[in-house]
């Protein structure tokens, strides 16, 4: 699929929308210089065209969810069925089908295994790998190659910060949430809605929900549809005494969307994103290659994307992304 063409004002929205996904066009079109008609107008535009959607989702971590990092392989003729029947669960996200397609990785957090205890026993599944993800040091809402916007205008957008307040969420966060995942901009009546609490209420516990760190609302994308056609998935192992460093290093790297501490034989994953093969081997071998803690190095191309974050919207299945 061809990327999408974008001019200034495109990518300026797409970075505000990374920095706050909820914040109001009439605020951005404060901060980009045009009128909100024009933003709202871009903002239809892109998600249309699948580039972007905003969406929202739950902090497992804050609920006590621990998070893993799955690896499947299975058989030629199975891995989109595979990943497909991964994508669709609420449980999972970042679903790629990798490696010729006898591969796939995926991320899950849940309160339970049961993903983890099933997944082994399917058919078609050669073997599987699952280890936890111990600590982030780059998630996809802060990639840089989004950034468009002066650090003058990214202050004017930063939502209200996360105090990391207890929160105990009520069945009807629940139903919030639910819609959120779909649509992270969804607005108040349609809330109220789902939820049965007034319009008043809800803006005042999805405030209390997202300074409390427990819900998410971030910036879903398509690189390719933004002009980077090469995705790879990194699985690195490193020595225990330079680990801190090559992770803090990783995440200061504009080709770096994803970089995570986990368990298993590899100690550091990342995800990839450059603007093609070219560009994805210099990184290798002219940066990557330079850190010398690291002992080993696999790379296994995204060849397609069934699900990155949220829910998944209508049609998605055989399309590329």
């Amino acid at each position: 699929m061809e990327s999408a063409t974008l001019d200034a004002t495109d990518r300026g929205l797409v970075h505000a929308l990374q920095i706050d996904g909820r914040a109001p066009f009439a605020r951005i079109a404060g901060v980009l210089g045009v009128s909100e008609q024009t933003v709202a107008r871009r903002y239809r535009r892109l998600t249309a065209a699948g580039v972007i959607r905003v969406v929202g989702g739950l902090d497992g971590s804050l609920l006590g969810y621990e998070p893993w990092t799955i690896r499947v392989r299975c058989t030629p003729d199975a891995g989109t069925t595979i990943a497909e029947a991964l994508a669709r669960r609420p449980d999972t996200y970042w679903v790629h089908v990798l490696s010729g397609g006898t591969e796939i990785s995926c991320f899950t957090q849940s309160p339970d295994a049961v993903l983890l205890e099933r997944l082994p026993r399917t058919s078609r599944v050669l073997g599987m790998t699952a280890h936890s993800l111990l600590r982030g040091f780059a998630l996809p809402d802060g990639w840089q190659g989004l950034a468009a916007l002066t650090p003058e205008q990214a202050d004017l957008l930063c939502p209200p910060p996360v105090r990391g307040d207890g929160i105990v969420l009520q069945e009807e966060d629940h139903r919030l949430i639910e819609v959120l995942a779909g649509d992270g901009r969804a607005g108040y009546s349609e809330l109220a809605r789902a939820t049965g609490w007034s319009e008043a209420t809800v803006k005042r516990r999805l405030g209390l929900l997202r300074t409390s760190g427990a819900l998410i609302v971030q910036l879903d994308h398509s690189p390719r549809l933004l002009g980077y056609r090469a995705e790879a998935r990194l699985w690195m192992s490193v020595r225990p005494s330079g680990l801190l460093h090559v992770a803090e290093t990783l995440a200061g790297h504009k080709e770096i969307a994803f970089a995570a501490v986990t368990t298993g034989p590899t100690n550091l994953l990342a995800a990839a994103v450059c603007r093609d093969n070219n560009d994805l081997y210099r990184y290798l071998t002219e940066r990557v290659s330079t850190l010398d803690a690291v002992q080993t190095l696999e790379t296994a191309p995204v060849l397609r994307t069934m699900k990155r974050t949220g829910a998944l919207p209508p049609l998605t299945y055989g399309r590329p992304a």
